[in-house]
């Protein structure tokens, strides 16, 4: 058998253009032919082989350089998928992530999928073919999938491959060392018999997937790390600058107490130091919200949210609320140090405020006791009192107006703690607390005296206000007589003066007993007889007496017709006896219908 050169060339290119071989072989032996066809045949296959793995290679490589200049790695894994899924030739590729803890795999990224449930599929534990590969880290697959018995099944997993039309899978393990990162898939909507080569190769991607994965996993590490790091350096600088902070405004508080400071510094003081916005609240000024945070803070002796970025912290000494700290917060965010500075300023705030009550105590001590010598019945001790207030910054000529306060005896001193401030003596006095004022209008006296207890004791007050004099005893008796005369009246919660009710005080003196005594002596019938009939006598006879003793003008006062009243006034005359109209009865009959009315009024 011979063979001219240009048979050998045709025979070569035949063979890489797969093209027949028989034209060239005319005139051979039939056996040389055939072994020449096979060889030719053999040639063709090696080079295919040759040709396919040298692209395998190439989307290797090009997968390695990828993996060196790794930036996003969802991108890079659904890269290395794609490149899978083209030279493998399956319908559909897909990598699934495996989690440790859970043992579960997770569907990350699919090419060629439709069905929407298959993205995100998670397989449990021991469940497919995907478990199989995990369990035994070595490539496994299965030309039927829905006849498949060396894995068990899953409901839901069968369902989706069902929905995606998945006959034949393919799956091979992700592999970081000994430890399993995840599976990568090959499937057909076909019957198929994986290759070697086919196995092989996906194995090969499987194994850039494992280093991007493992990469990603360290890279995330390294990120968590790199972030709690940077977070603990935040923390530790923020924390030493509340301490520098917290120093600082220990050092302002301390100043404050040796210096004599007020509450209203302390609050100063610690919004400087906190960068905030601090209020000083009194008990009378809490309310919603802000009285609960309050509430809240009195009995934990915390610091506590009062509203959006606004905190409350309770004053407070033993078991009394003596105000609150109300801070908004500003340029520094607050925290446990933060909270801890407000507390302690609260507790300051409370010292000062004690040691300011103390002082106010003792001054109002010291100036009650220069009230008693003044109202005392012995020259010497007024001769000396007047020294004292001279030596004090009073001037005793100058205090114009004076109050008698009329309170239930176990609150007088709460009485006379509220009266700070509203005049220049204050004092308890014969069952009454005493207030002296430079006010020239002993009304306007009368009427701030009286806000100012009735707000703080929440309870009826009764305050008489009068002109004070050169001798302070007879307008503080005065003024005493009508708060003893004004219950009768009707009277328990008023500010008055005594020269409004002065002829009650000039007629009865101290004493509501003879009020009623008198009242009973001069109306005693009439005001039986109202008991127990309609009740019409008493507002006959004071309409009677308002209006000129005329039954007309009686008539129309009481809306009822003239005889009516004349048989009111008849029966009246029956009850208070003969002569009841004549002046001096008179009199005394107008001036008890009076107190009798008023004792009527709520």
């Amino acid at each position: 058998m011979s063979l001219s050169v240009a048979a050998v060339v045709g025979l070569l290119e035949a063979a890489e253009q797969d093209t027949d071989v028989a034209p060239l072989l005319d005139g051979l032996d039939p056996a040389d032919a055939e072994r020449i066809t096979s060889g030719v045949r053999r040639l063709r296959a090696t080079s295919d082989r040759l040709r396919r793995r040298g692209q395998e290679l190439a989307a290797l490589f090009s997968s390695a350089r990828e993996l060196a200049e790794l930036r996003d790695v969802d991108e890079l894994l659904a890269r290395l998928v794609e490149r899978a899924h083209d030279l493998v030739g399956t319908d559909v590729t897909y990598l699934s992530e495996f989690d440790v803890g859970s043992r579960e795999l997770r569907v990350r990224t699919t090419l060629g999928t439709v069905a929407p449930s298959f993205p995100g599929l998670r397989v449990p534990p021991g469940m497919g073919l995907a478990s199989q590969v995990v369990e035994s880290r070595r490539p496994c697959w299965t030309a039927r999938y829905d006849a498949m018995t060396q894995a068990p099944h899953d409901d839901r997993i069968d369902e989706t491959v069902a929905a995606e039309g998945l006959v034949s899978l393919l799956g091979v393990p992700l592999l970081a060392g000994d430890e399993v990162i995840g599976v990568l898939f090959a499937a057909n909507r076909v019957e198929h018999a994986f290759s070697p080569e086919e196995i092989s190769l996906l194995s090969a991607f499987a194994d850039h997937a494992a280093v991007v994965l493992q990469t990603a996993r360290l890279l995330a590490r390294a990120n968590a790390a790199a972030e709690e790091t940077r977070r603990a350096y935040g923390e530790l600088a923020r924390h030493v600058e509340a301490m520098e902070r917290a120093s600082e405004v220990h050092g302002d508080l301390t100043a404050l107490v040796l210096q004599g400071g007020d509450a209203t510094e302390v609050a100063g003081a610690l919004g400087r130091a906190l960068r905030c916005r601090v209020t000083l609240l009194d008990t009378g000024h809490l309310d919603g919200g802000v009285r609960a945070a309050v509430e809240q803070s009195r009995r934990s002796g915390r610091c506590v949210p009062a509203g959006d970025h606004t905190f409350a912290v309770a004053v407070v000494a033993g078991p009394t609320l003596l105000g609150a700290l109300l801070l908004e917060q500003g340029a520094v965010e607050f925290g446990p140090v933060e909270f801890r500075t407000a507390e302690r300023a609260a507790q300051i705030t409370a010292l000062l405020s004690l040691k300011q009550d103390a002082l106010a105590e003792a001054e109002q001590r010291v100036r009650g006791d220069l009230l008693a010598d003044l109202l005392s019945a012995d020259a010497d001790r007024r001769a000396g009192a007047a020294a004292r207030a001279r030596a004090r910054g009073i001037r005793l000529a100058a205090l114009r107006s004076l109050v008698v306060v009329a309170v239930p005896a176990d609150l007088r001193r709460q009485a006379a703690r509220a009266l700070r401030g509203t005049g220049d003596l204050i004092g308890e006095h014969a069952d009454h607390v005493v207030v002296l004022t430079a006010g020239e209008d002993p009304a306007a006296a009368a009427r701030t005296v009286h806000a100012a207890v009735a707000r703080s004791l929440a309870a009826p007050v009764l305050a008489v206000g009068a002109v004070a004099g050169d001798d302070l005893r007879e307008p503080v008796e005065q003024a005493a007589a009508c708060v003893r005369v004004l219950p009768a009246l009707g009277l328990s919660d008023a500010a008055v003066t005594t020269d409004e009710y002065l002829p009650y005080t000039a007629l009865f003196g101290p004493g509501e007993e003879r009020v009623a005594a008198f009242v009973r002596r001069v109306l005693g019938p009439v005001l039986d007889w109202d008991a127990e009939h309609a009740g019409t006598l008493l507002p006959t006879l004071a309409a009677y007496l308002d209006n000129r003793m005329s039954p007309v003008a009686t008539g129309r006062a009481l809306h009822v017709h003239k005889n009516t009243v004349l048989q009111r006034l008849e029966r009246a005359g029956e009850l208070l006896g003969e002569g009841w109209q004549e002046p001096d009865r008179l009199f005394r009959l107008t001036v008890a219908v009076r107190l009798a009315r008023l004792a009527e009024r709520p």
